[in-house]
């Protein structure tokens, strides 16, 4: 009885699952190429938090100064979220343009907020009408701004941009870089396919009028993520300003890959702490979804070692339509905006990917990591 019973349970979960996948593939193939061609009328502000980025920020800085935009149109502000290391020292003693400053978060500015008070200190000091984010870790090419930007029309409200890992030669670092291109795949087609959930904070822009219309991060400051995809749900939900996501590889922000694993999993576990505090009701279901999908795969898995001749075949089944959906999504997405051989460890990767979902996902609604040397909760 036990039997069935799972199978009835199972297979919407698994229809769910591939429809979304789906879903992905469609809002892919709804994009286009991004010509860079048509920069915005509108002053522009790139909002850049810090902390403790002593090790990067000199090459953030080097890659802002050979942007490829009209400095008379454009600030940048750099924003210090209480370093206490040497970065804003450092940073100051570089800065030989005009239009690039450093300005420091007063301690008692919404306190729990972390980078999400350091952007919205930055956005209270800009001029721009438009804001771009990015983090102190990245590196951009020369084109960045003007390709990122040359979406904006009177109807666009948010841009979400593409994100790398830089590659560097060993095992550790090529599976996160296709894990996390991934994530960005994902995120591009949702948005093709006017769902948008997923998005990066190293790489945004957005109407400063439209961050004030749908309220900023207002009852989300004590949530020390969610300064991105939260955002851009709103406008989608509160707004009918277009969302749209930047299909050109001069609009990649470049960062490193985590170090190790335990940074790996709090940076992880830190994006999917935000998770039960999506704006859209529809993002919660899907994660429900997704999250019970992975689970039926693992129980799947475990019964199959018990019951061979009918779990097994069950599970080799599921586990190869998951593997075929997801590949042809990211072959699409690697297309679009990546590069084909980061596919070479597709399959390893696979196997790593249910264990991962699972405990970065569950753990992930606890809320407790650490990260920039602040143990956090949400």
């Amino acid at each position: 009885m036990f039997d069935y019973v799972f199978l009835i349970i199972l297979s919407p979960i698994l229809v769910y699952y591939l429809y979304f996948l789906l879903s992905i593939y469609k809002g892919l193939n709804n994009l286009s190429f991004w010509e860079n061609n048509n920069l915005p009328n509108e002053f522009v502000t790139v909002i850049i938090p810090f902390r403790n980025e002593s090790d990067n920020i000199i090459q953030s800085l080097r890659s802002i100064e050979k942007q490829n935009y009209p400095t008379d149109k454009l600030e940048v502000i750099y924003v210090n979220d209480s370093s206490t290391d040497d970065s804003e020292v450092k940073l100051k003693s570089q800065i030989n343009s005009e239009h690039i400053r450093v300005i420091s978060v007063p301690e008692e500015f919404a306190k729990k907020a972390h980078k999400k008070r350091a952007i919205k200190y930055g956005i209270k000091n800009a001029k721009g009408e438009i804001i771009v984010t990015t983090d102190a870790d990245c590196e951009h090419k020369n084109n960045w701004l003007t390709t990122l930007l040359s979406g904006f029309d009177k109807n666009t409200g948010f841009i979400s941009g593409p994100v790398e890992f830089i590659e560097e030669e060993n095992f550790f670092n090529q599976l996160q870089r296709l894990e996390f291109a991934s994530l960005i795949i994902t995120g591009a087609g949702l948005i093709g396919a006017d769902k948008p959930i997923i998005c990066n904070g190293a790489n945004l822009a957005y109407r400063k009028s439209v961050f004030e219309e749908v309220g900023g991060f207002e009852g989300q400051m004590e949530l020390s993520s969610g300064d991105d995809e939260i955002l851009m749900q709103r406008i989608w939900k509160r707004t009918d300003y277009k969302i749209k996501f930047c299909i050109n590889r001069d609009a990649f922000s470049f960062t490193q890959a985590n170090k190790d694993l335990s940074q790996f999993y709090n940076q992880r576990k830190r994006w999917a702490s935000k998770g039960l505090f999506y704006e859209l009701k529809s993002t919660l279901t899907s994660i429900i979804f997704i999250l019970l999908f992975y689970l039926c795969l693992l129980i799947l898995l475990v019964l199959s070692f018990i019951n061979t001749s009918f779990y097994l075949p069950i599970f080799i089944t599921v586990f190869v339509l998951k593997i075929f959906f997801e590949f042809i999504v990211m072959k699409r997405g690697c297309n679009l905006l990546f590069h084909k051989k980061m596919l070479k460890y597709f399959l390893l990767a696979e196997i790593f990917h249910i264990p991962y979902i699972l405990i970065s996902g569950i753990t992930g609604i606890f809320g407790n990591f650490v990260w920039k040397e602040r143990k956090l909760s949400r």
